[in-house]
């Protein structure tokens, strides 16, 4: 074979590429923003927090908070959606036992002043309308799932007694998470997640299970 046909030899391919430094940053970027907006919205509401506040806890520039949210609004509502997909690990629970240990993992940590469990968001309002619509959709959502684990509907017959029940149980759980957020009451402050177990399935047996329904 003459040199000039000889196949030309074959390149490599280049190994995949990494993520790219500006990539990284702005998923480092993004999460620095939710954790200081999430920290701002639950401990001083909503109305409260500026936007500079929420970039100098997460030590960046104000206008990121455009760039990947679009605005304040923008950024309070995923904050919404990652509770939201918290509780939904809640409502996918089997049985009102697995209900009761899921809310305690759920409400055990560090949490203070500072440091607030974030469904206390689910009690913070914006005034923005779809922000609104995110936490009604999730707290009704969050209830139905409750009356569903308890073998109920709210469509049947009750239907509206089991949903009321259902509320006042993530009524006892939102209170919890606001109590051991702001304020330090013993021991509720500190009690983990094994003494709060027994408590919770308590009360969601007491609200939810049949035999715990009110007979008229």
């Amino acid at each position: 074979m003459h040199p000039a046909d000889a196949p030309a030899p074959m390149t490599p391919a280049p190994p995949a590429a990494a993520a790219s430094p500006r990539r990284r940053d702005a998923v480092q970027t993004r999460r620095l923003l939710l954790g200081a907006a999430l920290h701002r919205f639950a401990t001083q509401g909503y109305a409260a927090t500026t936007v500079r506040e929420i970039a100098d806890d997460a030590g960046v520039n104000a206008a990121l908070i455009s760039r990947y949210f679009d605005s304040k609004e923008g950024l309070f509502e995923q904050c919404l959606t990652g509770v939201s997909t918290e509780l939904g690990t809640t409502a996918r629970a089997r049985t009102l036992d697995e209900v009761a240990a899921t809310m305690a993992e759920q409400l055990v940590g560090p949490y203070s002043a500072e440091h607030p469990n974030r469904l206390v968001l689910l009690l913070r309002t914006s005034g923005d309308e779809r922000a609104e619509r995110i936490r009604l959709e999730t707290l009704r959502t969050y209830s139905l799932g409750l009356v569903a684990v308890a073998g109920g509907s709210p469509d049947g017959p009750g239907g509206e007694e089991r949903l009321l029940r259902a509320q006042l149980a993530l009524s006892v759980a939102l209170g919890v998470a606001l109590m051991r957020s702001a304020t330090a009451l013993e021991p509720l402050a500190s009690a983990d997640r094994d003494d709060l177990v027994g408590p919770l399935r308590s009360v969601l047996h007491t609200l939810l299970a049949p035999e715990g329904r009110a007979r008229g």
